[in-house]
């Protein structure tokens, strides 16, 4: 007999309050007092530890053939972390760099560098050879963990030692096959990686995030699903349901594919299926159908390539019982069709909404709450907590925009080496800036707008500056604007506005190549419009891009 569905007040009163599962406490973490979950985990080594109860099972399948039981995972990390610690003395603060594609390898050596006290510097797999540089330098890691495509886009020595995932990877795995996880002291505020994410400059930023703000994300998703199932139990006559299987293609450069992928299958005992390369939606339906997939997550652009492939036949994926994302907003065409593509899925829909500054994740959207709101980016997550502050750091009332502000214990340190920037991010008492405008009604948060001229391309986060100053460099131009134009599939695309200079000629294909020089193919104009009158701008000289999108007349006259 099913229960009845319970409030969600109810439900994360009975979760969080004295004696529940997700108990929550007060403690004081940077110096600021929040809630914090009472049963966690203190370390993410715990967490190799906690999965060794499920041994034999299986914890992940790789598309080129790799599979791992739960214990295969945690005795090939410890040969890993005793090949890093006795070839390369890799300790506590040791900064690793991985530069690739998801790959197992990728894994294991976060995971060994994770389980020595070691930072895991995640450098964008996507970057060009200027950004990875710019990247090291930003970092200095003790050693650099690259495959060969993307070491070959650097020119020169890397100015760190260097090892090729294809070559040297190997010898690490079997350094020590019989060693134990190691037992370097690890404090839950420790650093445990720097995650790349876009600075205002245009050039990345490297959020700190530690061992504590990792395990948050783990209790936020572990708590909030509690929360689903008390508030939308199955159906009485319900058969039980067969353990979840999730497919993963996000980067493991990101914060969402690093947490959902390398951290979620240790600390859940469940399974997952991995990708490597780029996204292949035939590929995604045939791993789906030959082991049990019952999820499919992801950012927006990876659904609608999914379920809007011609191969793609609704009654064949019967079995996917759960769908949802972030990353970029879920329009409520994206929303209609998963819920008439995947109607058994549709019960299960969830959107999430965060950032690398808070760990991924700080509110979520269920099914109900967008059907009801689809524009809704949902509640927010028991265990943490969002406030809309204005430009002074002041609550503003229900119903009224302002800077949407996140406080708990998923919240990142700082910025690596620029303590300019995280005072910038950070309001009194420990609240994070995420950059977006929004407001809060009836307990849903709902954005106004992503980061003042941010572009989000299939979940990329880019900002223009970099490809205006790319563009500035071009001898024959001589005004250069960036916007993000709206796109069915990806959420936005790029759009560069060029004005040649007097006497020169351009074209759009040659302005593309340009660009893709030096920057990672996602930066690239999609579409190059050739102006000959100059750009509109107002008294202090910027640009107006809303005039230039034709959102707004252009007010400003010279005189």
């Amino acid at each position: 007999m099913s229960q009845p569905p319970m409030t969600f007040e109810a439900a994360v009163a009975a979760l969080t309050g004295p004696g529940g599962p997700f108990e929550l406490v007060t403690e004081t973490v940077g110096g600021h007092e929040m809630p914090v979950f009472k049963n966690r985990f203190r370390s993410l080594r715990d967490v190799l530890h906690h999965s060794k109860q499920f041994g034999d099972a299986e914890l992940a399948v790789w598309d080129n053939g790799v599979r791992w039981t739960f214990a295969d995972h945690a005795r090939q990390v410890a040969s890993v972390a005793a090949a890093l610690r006795e070839r390369h003395g890799v300790g506590p603060g040791s900064r690793v760099a991985i530069l690739a594609a998801n790959a197992p390898e990728w894994v294991l050596t976060a995971w060994a560098t994770l389980s020595l006290g070691g930072v895991v510097v995640a450098m964008n797999g996507w970057w060009q050879g200027d950004e990875i540089r710019y990247g090291l330098g930003l970092t200095e890691p003790d050693l650099l963990l690259a495959d060969r495509g993307r070491l070959a886009r650097l020119e020169g020595d890397p100015g760190v030692p260097t090892f090729v995932m294809e070559e040297d990877f190997a010898d690490w795995l079997a350094h020590a096959p019989d060693a134990e996880l190691p037992d370097t002291p690890i404090d839950e505020d420790d650093l445990a990686a720097i995650m790349f994410t876009s600075g205002t400059t245009g050039r990345p930023k490297g959020a700190m995030v530690s061992h504590r703000n990792l395990i948050a994300f783990l209790m936020l998703n572990f708590c909030n699903g509690a929360v689903g199932r008390m508030t939308n139990p199955p159906p009485a006559d319900a058969q039980p349901a067969s353990p979840p299987v999730s497919i993963l293609s996000s980067p493991l450069f990101h914060v969402s594919g690093f947490q959902a992928g390398a951290l979620m299958g240790p600390a859940t005992g469940l399974k997952s299926v991995w990708t490597t390369g780029r996204f292949d939606p035939v590929k995604i339906m045939r791993l789906t159908l030959e082991e049990g997939v019952t999820r499919w997550g992801g950012i927006t652009t990876q659904l609608w390539r999914l379920v809007e492939h011609p191969d793609f036949e609704p009654g064949k994926f019967k079995q996917i019982r759960s769908t949802g994302g972030g990353g970029s907003a879920f329009s409520p065409d994206l929303q209609r069709t998963l819920r008439e593509k995947l109607p058994q899925a549709a019960h299960d829909f969830n959107v999430g909404y965060g950032s690398t500054e808070c760990a991924g994740l700080c509110a979520m959207a269920t099914a109900e709450m967008l059907l009801a709101h689809p524009d809704t980016a949902g509640r927010t997550l028991p265990g943490n907590e969002i406030a809309i502050l204005d430009d002074d750091g002041k609550p503003v009332p229900d119903g009224v925009d302002g800077n949407i502000c996140v406080r708990g214990p998923n919240v990142m340190l700082g910025y690596w080496r620029n303590p300019e920037a995280t005072a910038e991010t950070f309001f009194e008492g420990g609240w994070l800036r995420t950059g977006d405008v929004g407001q809060m009604r009836d307990g849903l948060l709902f954005l106004a707008s992503r980061k003042r001229d941010l572009i989000i391309r299939g979940g990329e986060n880019i900002y223009p500056l970099e490809i205006e100053n790319r563009l500035d460099d071009h001898p024959d131009v001589a005004e250069a604007a960036v916007v993000g134009v709206d796109h069915r599939e990806l959420g936005q695309e790029v759009k560069a506005f060029v004005v040649p200079r007097p006497g020169a000629s351009l074209d759009p294909e040659a302005i593309k190549a340009w660009v893709a020089e030096t920057l990672a193919y996602y930066k690239v104009p999609t579409y190059v419009e050739i102006r000959t009158e100059p750009l509109p701008r107002n008294a202090t000289g910027k640009v107006l891009k809303p005039v230039l999108t034709g959102e707004a007349e252009n007010t400003f006259r010279e005189e």
